[in-house]
């Protein structure tokens, strides 16, 4: 188990970033590179202030910074422990088990629900079929290191996708279309928020009225067929959407 001992981190004096603040991002990092597994204690913060030749107060902001961040919990008679890693996840056309695979959070996912249904008004609107078309319902409780981080309903087109044999406890939804021949192109996409109920605070293991981000997706193939739409519930302490803007010309 990583302790502070074995991280190395460099502090540049001579900068205009405090040394807090400087020590927090290092400690942020090897958080979510795995270098500190969830529950494992950080150490002693005399021990680490007296290493970097820091004063107590600045190891302990630092380490209050991470705490705000839901990164790190103090506990009363066991020390500072590791929650869990944040992810961060790129606002681009790809699968959150492909993104929590590349970035070595260990994805893994429990299947609650692998049904046909008629598609009711919202989801055969956004899959463009009649109301009372056959289409497949999937409910599934994504995992990072074995805590749960996101809650992802998608419908699909009846047909489209073989899912027998427990296929998707094994990969990401995208993945087994691509391996199907189906090419994704383009998706329409809408990010909100809101309060957890009370279901599903115990599913995704926040109480409830804790914040979770929505999204909804709308997924074309390059014939511009919908191949899926998704409704996804995701923990805010545990996830966000990194987001590239740029200005007009």
């Amino acid at each position: 188990m990583a302790t502070h001992q074995h991280l190395r981190f460099t502090l540049d004096r001579g900068s205009p970033v405090p040394l807090y603040y400087q020590l927090s991002q290092q400690l942020e990092a090897a958080i979510e590179q795995g270098r500190f597994a969830p529950g494992s204690l950080l150490g002693n913060e005399i021990e680490l202030a007296g290493r970097l030749g820091l004063s107590r107060p600045t190891v302990r902001q630092a380490i209050q910074s991470l705490v705000d961040k839901g990164l790190l919990v103090r506990r009363r008679g066991v020390g500072t422990q590791v929650v869990h890693t944040r992810v961060r996840r790129p606002l681009e056309l790809s699968s959150l088990y492909d993104d929590l695979e590349a970035a070595g959070q260990r994805p893994a996912t429990r299947v609650l629900c692998h049904t046909t249904e008629p598609a009711a008004g919202a989801v055969a609107a956004a899959l463009g079929v009649p109301e009372g078309t056959e289409v497949v319902r999937l409910e599934r409780l994504r995992l990072a290191h074995g805590e749960p981080v996101a809650y992802l309903r998608n419908h699909l087109p009846a047909g489209l996708l073989d899912l027998a044999g427990g296929v998707l406890e094994e990969t990401g939804l995208y993945r087994l279309l691509r391996m199907t021949g189906v090419t994704l192109h383009s998706a329409r996409q809408t990010i909100g928020a809101r309060a957890a109920t009370a279901e599903e605070g115990e599913r995704l293991a926040e109480p409830a009225g804790a914040p979770l981000l929505t999204m909804e997706r709308t997924t074309f193939d390059d014939t511009g067929r919908v191949v899926e739409f998704g409704a996804h519930l995701y923990r805010a302490s545990r996830y966000s959407f990194d987001f590239q803007l740029l200005a007009r010309s």
